[in-house]
């Protein structure tokens, strides 16, 4: 059993954790405003609180989570509360668009310090036996966290003006880290060990940066960045191979749960985000759907998946995380099979699709989560939370890039349906890719899987 200092604990940590995705959506509905305050374009705009946060977030998940295993999970939880307070009290206040960039970078590195140290937290503090409802829960509140994002972030802009959308940071902020000082759990004491790995660190950041910084660009820019991304993978992989301790420990991924699961929850993520770019724009197209009427068609696939997230956590304790996993692939191959064989006449027609899509999703993630956790030594949670948040979010990010490399809507019906069709056909593929992961996961039979072996074996 946990007892409720250790919930009271846990609870603060999937409090804070629900700001990351909660200020990755909220600031959409903000763009416009703050375009207009500080006399940008909003593509400027876009690229300075937008594209800073995501790069930020994406490149400091790794690091972030090494630093949790070294310093203790609790500790890493507290400063990336403290970055994200002092990210929101600077844009509150900010003057000029570069400070608005910073403090956006701000809350983005204490999202990638809260983020692992959550799901370190939650594998370290629970039996095997209560990890799938955990995760679960963990999935709802996030899936939650970044449906609702727009919805609040319009009421708070229209309300208050845009800097309300920094300031509704600190009261959750302020609430967890009350329930985090009235509770207590094991969490993880601070380790003796090898100086941190600097030049591991630089190298994953500056790699990632150009990769994510590479896919949002085009032409000549995209051409140099991922070739850049490419020659600082060689130097990167032959350093961490060598380091005493490596942020990233590439021997976490001789475990073969540990490896689906994460690529598992990366491809979905990559449908998952595509299609939420890429179904309004097909829908605007086709029947003209303003972003009302299609934000309405999403919170299907949002409430779904909150409701499917709560669900799979318990049948993952159950039965295990395969065949919840793979309930879940199947699901969401479903889904594109109904969409591809749909004409899209009517704004009804996705309505199951994306329910399905989010009942896909909701399964699969706390079962991959589960296992992929339940794999990796104690000592080593927090960079297997680390590398389990990058892939998810590269997931998205190289979705929507070849999102934008395939879709043209300026033809007629035909030509647009056809388009459409050509992203299903890769959604397809990436779903029966992470199929075949759901299959790799243990069963119920497995609920302890091997630990890795040790780096460079």
């Amino acid at each position: 059993m946990v007892d409720a200092h250790a919930r009271r604990a846990l609870g603060a940590a999937l409090l804070a954790s629900s700001l990351m995705p909660l200020n990755s959506t909220m600031i959409a509905v903000a763009l416009p405003d703050i375009a207009r305050e500080f006399a940008r374009s909003p593509g400027t705009v876009a690229q300075a609180v937008v594209a800073s946060y995501l790069v930020a977030a994406i490149v400091l998940q790794g690091p972030g989570g090494k630093l949790g295993d070294r310093l203790g999970h609790r500790r890493m939880l507290a400063l990336g509360q403290v970055l994200v307070a002092a990210g929101a009290v600077l844009g509150l206040v900010a003057g000029a668009l570069g400070v608005l960039a910073v403090a956006r970078v701000l809350m983005a590195a204490g999202g990638a310090a809260i983020v692992p140290a959550t799901v370190a937290l939650l594998r370290i503090e629970l039996p095997p036996q209560r990890r799938g409802r955990a995760f679960g829960l963990f999935g709802a509140i996030m899936s939650l966290a970044a449906g609702i994002g727009p919805v609040v972030g319009g009421e708070l802009v229209r309300a208050f003006g845009w800097p309300s959308i920094f300031a509704a940071n600190l009261p959750v902020i302020g609430i967890a880290a009350l329930l985090a000082a009235t509770g207590r759990g094991r969490g993880t004491e601070p380790q003796s060990r090898p100086r941190f790995d600097v030049l591991g660190t630089v190298l994953l950041t500056a790699t990632l940066a150009a990769l994510v910084l590479g896919l949002q660009a085009r032409g000549t820019a995209a051409a140099v960045l991922l070739g850049t991304c490419a020659a600082l993978l060689v130097p990167f992989v032959w350093w961490e191979r060598r380091a005493t301790d490596p942020v990233v420990p590439f021997g976490l991924f001789a475990s073969t749960a540990f490896t689906a699961g994460s690529l598992l929850v990366a491809l979905q993520n990559l449908v998952m985000y595509t299609l939420l770019f890429e179904l309004p724009q097909v829908l605007a197209a086709l029947l003209a759907a303003d972003s009302a009427a299609t934000g309405r068609l999403l919170v299907a696939m949002t409430a779904a998946m909150v409701l499917a997230s709560l669900v799979a956590g318990r049948l993952t304790d159950l039965v295990g995380p395969r065949p919840v996993a793979m309930g879940g692939a199947l699901a969401c191959l479903a889904a594109v099979g109904l969409l591809a064989v749909g004409d899209l006449s009517s704004l009804r027609q996705p309505v199951l699709p994306l329910a399905l899509i989010g009942l896909g999703v909701g399964l699969a993630t706390p079962a991959a989560q589960t296992a992929s956790l339940s794999a990796v030594p104690r000592e080593r949670s927090g960079a297997a939370a680390g590398i389990g948040s990058t892939m998810r979010y590269l997931g998205g990010v190289v979705g929507v890039a070849l999102l934008g490399r395939l879709v043209d809507l300026t033809g007629d019906r035909s030509a647009v349906l056809s388009e459409h069709r050509n992203v299903l056909a890769v959604f397809a593929a990436a779903l029966v890719a992470g199929l075949v992961c759901a299959a790799a996961l243990p069963g119920r039979s497995a609920e302890r899987t091997q630990a890795p072996a040790p780096d460079g074996a």
